[in-house]
């Protein structure tokens, strides 16, 4: 069984080996561009049950396992191209069929928490998916951020009250800096020309930003708050084109 602090850094290694492998490549076949649309849903149930919202949770985890049953019952028999080869193809979407409905039984039963930490499971599943078959979307580097963003916000306070706690999160402020920009270098020319999505991006990159100037002046005190506005600025990216 994978730990959340281990969920949360696959994400991250599966994107990076995939860039290296085919950077930049997009999505071009009918199942990964309909699990791309089944996963608008997805990303509200995880929004809805991270904010402690029980009615709007159970509508979102409604309407994402709707989405998926429909794309179970369009390809559940026959795997396009390039999915055709994958032996683990079938396994993966009864396995995310699996973690909606667990999750929506933890939804049912007011463990809003739990939940929000069994879905985190479909957006590995269907990463690992991806990386099987050679398919890189601009989710998997949505997913890279967030990996190491988790990580800092996990580390960053134990690295304050350590005598070289700067120069070490100095590091993974590096590592967010470059992530962020392959937000904006890889993301789809139809996201860019979207001002929603531009101003969603620059928030990012401003908290990012403040985060690097904290840092470099090593003030506890600022670095502390700016680990605090690293989170919303990236939830709401992801809520509408994660």
């Amino acid at each position: 069984m994978h730990t959340p602090h281990t969920r949360r850094l696959r994400p991250l290694l599966i994107a990076l080996a995939l860039a290296g492998a085919c950077l930049g490549a997009q999505a071009a076949d009918a199942f990964t561009d309909a699990v791309a649309a089944a996963y608008a849903p997805y990303r509200s149930a995880l929004f809805r049950t991270n904010s402690k919202a029980q009615a709007e949770s159970e509508q979102a985890i409604a309407q994402a396992r709707a989405a998926w049953d429909g794309v179970r019952q369009r390809f559940g028999t026959q795997a396009p191209a390039p999915y055709d080869r994958d032996a683990q193809f079938a396994q993966t979407l009864s396995a995310v069929d699996s973690v909606y409905r667990k999750a929506a039984d933890e939804i049912a039963a007011q463990q809003l928490t739990k939940a929000h930490d069994t879905l985190e499971a479909v957006r590995d599943l269907l990463a690992e998916q991806r990386q099987r078959n050679g398919v890189v979307v601009f989710s998997d580097h949505v997913n890279a951020y967030h990996a190491a963003m988790e990580h800092t916000l996990e580390s960053g306070p134990g690295l304050l009250a350590q005598a070289d706690g700067a120069l070490q999160l100095m590091a993974q402020v590096g590592v967010l800096q470059h992530l962020a920009q392959q937000l904006r270098r890889q993301a789809p020319a139809a996201l860019l020309q979207q001002a929603a999505f531009t101003e969603l991006l620059d928030a990012l990159d401003t908290s990012v930003a403040g985060l690097r100037a904290a840092t470099l002046r090593q003030d506890a005190s600022a670095m502390r708050a700016a680990l605090g506005q690293l989170k919303a600025p990236f939830s709401r990216l992801f809520l509408r084109f994660g």
